[in-house]
């Protein structure tokens, strides 16, 4: 399958697209809306800030306790239940007079549940496609995130303002409710992937059944590392170009978008496994040339010409994909999710840790160039053919493509 069109005559796909989308625009809309509310609570932009992006940091409590859900609940169910979930929780924070402490202890389950709703959606994914139609897919799936979040800022800004920050939060809570809609109507019935039930002892022996192959650990690292370091280079286009920050933000928007095209439509499956490493060298190395204080022009041109490298990632996945059992591809696919979110706090923490030491500009360079650092030395387990033995699993044996 090499064509959007034949990705959308797939059946399920379009739901599950739709579903995604839903969920998306009501978690962006709902953590602008959060923000706002919880700095108008306490005047502190540590809270407000915790408030739009803590979920990201709570889905580490969920990739060690509840991850393993992701493979033993049915897909079509889990998907509605967790959307549901969602909306209720979202719901809870626009109660009047709900305490801080209170809205957080909320975040915290939403975030714990989120890593399993990431799990579920793309190890539903990679059933509903074949396994050379996931690449494409996954792309999709992405620009979709990128589009809708850039939509959905805009559009909860303007909510926020017109029906207040608590009205935002129900609109959310309403949305949510449609994704679940879709998935209960639009996909359907299947077993879990996986057997037994969901548990911490469950998670914690897959999680280390996933870790324990070295071709598997080399892409986790390679999914998590580079990317989340980049993105605390991202952070600091503020303190770099306050006036200009949304243009440099928009502006690596494209170039992301772009690579995903390029990467999920055009790129032949042979040049795939050859390109990993140079993207993610293209991923950081632009940004050593802001040592030299480019102005607006050329930092928008470094900033595209770098994110176009985030389409690694997508090479990455569909690396894990065949790498892995596809009985735990719904926990493989959301511990890459959720370690990913956790090093891109952790990447935003040590650039601006280092931006207040010396200058926005210093931790931009450092910064890239510890990410450049980190390809290099990952790069050797990334190189080679994929021989049949490659992603051996301890417990099952040699996992190929074609499983």
């Amino acid at each position: 399958m090499r064509s959007y069109r034949e990705l959308f005559r797939t059946s399920e796909f379009t739901p599950l697209f739709l579903a995604s989308a839903g969920q998306t625009t009501a978690q962006a809309i709902s953590g602008l809306a959060l923000g706002v509310l919880v700095y108008r609570q306490t005047d502190s932009a540590l809270l407000s800030s915790l408030a739009m992006f803590g979920t990201a940091f709570a889905q580490v409590v969920g990739a060690v306790t509840v991850l393993s859900g992701a493979d033993r609940l049915p897909p079509r169910a889990a998907m509605t239940g967790l959307s549901l979930l969602f909306g209720a929780g979202t719901a809870v924070q626009a109660v009047p007079g709900l305490s801080v402490w209170a809205v957080f202890v909320v975040l915290l389950g939403l975030g714990v549940i989120g890593s399993v709703s990431g799990g579920v959606r793309y190890g539903l994914l990679n059933e509903i496609l074949t396994r050379d139609s996931y690449l494409l897919g996954r792309s999709v799936l992405n620009m979709s995130v990128g589009v809708v979040q850039i939509c959905s800022f805009a559009l909860g800004g303007a909510l926020v303002t017109i029906i207040s920050a608590r009205g935002t939060l129900l609109l959310s809570a309403v949305l949510y409710a449609l994704a679940a809609v879709v998935a209960g109507c639009g996909l359907s019935s299947r077993p879990p992937r996986g057997a037994g039930k969901t548990s911490i002892a469950a998670t914690w022996r897959t999680n280390a059944r996933l870790w324990s192959s070295v071709p598997r650990r080399y892409v986790y690292l390679a999914l998590w590392v580079p990317n989340g370091l980049i993105v605390g280079v991202e952070s600091l286009y503020v303190p770099y170009s306050p006036h200009d920050a949304g243009l440099l933000f928009a502006f690596g928007a494209v170039g992301m978008l772009i690579g995903d095209i390029v990467a999920g439509r055009f790129l032949p499956a042979q040049w795939r496994e050859w390109l990993t490493v140079p993207l993610c060298v293209l991923l950081a190395a632009p940004y050593l040339l802001f040592s030299l204080g480019p102005g607006l022009p050329i930092a928008l041109v470094l900033v595209t010409v770098a994110t176009f490298g985030y389409a690694a990632g997508l090479l990455l996945q569909e690396r894990l994909i065949a790498l892995t059992p596809d009985a735990l591809s719904g926990q493989a696919l959301g511990l890459h999710s959720s370690g990913m979110l956790t090093m891109q706090g952790a990447g935003a923490a040590v650039a601006g840790s280092l931006a207040e030491l010396t200058s926005p500009a210093t931790g931009i360079v450092v910064t890239a160039t510890a990410s450049l650092v980190a390809t290099l030395m990952l790069a050797p387990g990334l190189r080679g053919g994929k021989a049949a033995g490659e992603g051996a699993d301890p417990e099952q044996g040699a996992v190929t493509a074609g499983q």
